[in-house]
């Protein structure tokens, strides 16, 4: 005789704990529904008023979105966003609010995973110049060509001669994607400590977070200041004025997505644009290169005060 399933959750000595399983709404249930009128076919259901705001936004946010790639598809605009920033920073989340609604034929997402034997051996640029955006192309790299700044020689992956070729070169090779008519977009998502820490342990208990685990995680949190004193380096000698970095604090993820959406709409001409008040980023969460720079100076001595 098979084992009837329990409906509600049950501690470690086998007894029922009585309490409902946790659901999550899909995100944009609520703003759908925000005007549905009640009947005996409905469920009343309180949410944050906040959150509906969030899913508001974010909807007008993906309809601009959609106008700047039917803009791109007739003058031929190409985009490339760089997405870097520590392990759990929000930048996966971010991307994947950016491309929902977008045309799957003129977007992509790049995750290139460990280069292979031949791989090694070519120029280090190469296998990212193949995934460069063609006409009316928006193409999001997750890491780039960057790990050779922060991951790489924080790990152990590269030696210092490579690492150090890389910061000499990369300004010259990002210059000439951009004088090439590409529009470049550099983003470093900053999370603090403690909020990579959780989010780390959400994983672990997430089952549809299951994928994101890593044997990295650990290390992420051990080689903090390293990746700090890798994340200075890399700011210093690849902030220039033709490919600038923008640093989103994101320790609000929420935020920290709408707002990467304001900035790259904001930074872009289409039709039917909505007003600049209505896409201008907050200067709390989207801080230029030259701004996390200085912070980053005057915090050298009290590590326990820089943004992740």
């Amino acid at each position: 005789m098979r084992k009837k399933k329990s409906t509600s959750k049950e501690s470690k000595d086998g007894k029922k704990s009585g309490k409902p399983e946790k659901i999550k709404l899909l995100e944009g249930t609520a703003a759908k529904n925000r005007n549905t009128k009640k009947s005996d076919e409905t469920t009343a259901i309180s949410i944050k008023n906040i959150n509906l705001q969030y899913e508001m936004d974010l909807k007008r946010l993906q309809i601009e979105l959609m106008k700047l790639q039917d803009s791109m598809k007739e003058n031929g605009q190409r985009i490339l966003a760089i997405f870097e920033g520590r392990d759990a920073a929000g930048k996966g989340g971010t991307i994947k609010r950016i491309t929902a609604h977008l045309n799957p034929r003129n977007t992509r997402v790049v995750a290139l995973v460990k280069p292979n034997e031949t791989e090694v051996t070519q120029w280090y640029f190469q296998r990212y110049v193949a995934h460069l955006p063609s006409a009316g192309e928006f193409v999001i790299y997750d890491r780039s060509w960057y790990n050779r700044a922060m991951v790489e020689p924080v790990m152990g992956f590269c030696s210092d001669e490579q690492n150090k070729r890389f910061l000499k070169d990369v300004s010259m090779f990002e210059e000439m994607l951009v004088k090439e008519g590409i529009k470049l977009f550099k983003f470093y998502f900053s999370v603090s400590k403690n909020t990579q820490k959780q989010r780390f342990d959400s994983r672990k208990t997430d089952p549809l977070k299951q994928y994101k685990l890593s044997p990295v995680d650990n290390l992420a949190q051990k080689y903090w200041h390293q990746y700090s004193v890798r994340k200075f380096q890399m700011l210093s000698e690849t902030n220039r004025t033709i490919s600038p970095w923008t640093v989103i604090r994101s320790d609000d993820k929420k935020t920290a997505r709408l707002n990467c959406m304001k900035f790259i709409l904001s930074n872009m001409d289409y039709d039917d644009k909505l007003p600049v008040e209505e896409l201008e980023p907050d200067s709390n969460i989207i801080i230029s290169g030259i701004d996390e720079l200085k912070h980053m100076e005057d915090n050298l001595m009290t590590p326990e005060l820089l943004h992740g």
